[in-house]
């Protein structure tokens, strides 16, 4: 009786596993059919595309609500050609010189696909230099306004 039980909850494991993995697929299908990619190289963007984007991007504090990039001159070639392939993260989370951000670039051409930005690589590295060079602070700024207490 316990043999029995055994194939027989076996067996239904094998056929709710089997349907499961077809639902996913289907669905994993379903979405990658219907996705519209936002990988396209910056020069498949048509000026419309770019035009609205623009006019949607709002900025708050100085930086771009969306992205959390500091908003200047440049953050839309910085938006279009960077954060197509990575998260703006990447950038906020990086500081560097002119020539760092340049050998990240050419590192990502040579090993991530990154396509030639062409003149956008001059208007790219005058905004990560400016906005995102290295911080010259050596420790942290001292503690102010606090109420200290004593441990008993």
């Amino acid at each position: 009786m316990k043999k029995n039980l055994h194939k027989i909850l076996k067996y239904l494991f094998n056929i709710t596993f089997f349907l499961f993995f077809v639902v996913v697929t289907l669905l994993g299908i379903t979405l990658f059919l219907h996705h519209k990619p936002t990988w396209r190289l910056s020069s498949e963007v048509t000026k419309e595309e770019k035009s609205t984007e623009q006019e949607n991007r709002v900025a708050v504090d100085g930086k771009d609500i969306k992205t959390g990039l500091l908003d200047d001159k440049g953050i839309e070639v910085v938006i279009f050609n960077c954060t197509r392939c990575h998260s703006a993260k990447l950038i906020t989370q990086n500081r560097a010189n002119r020539q760092g951000w340049l050998a990240m670039i050419r590192w990502m051409q040579s090993s991530q696909n990154l396509w030639d930005l062409g003149e956008n690589e001059k208007i790219i590295l005058d905004y990560l230099e400016k906005n995102y060079a290295p911080e010259k602070q050596g420790r942290r700024k001292n503690l102010s306004n606090i109420e200290w207490y004593k441990l008993d």
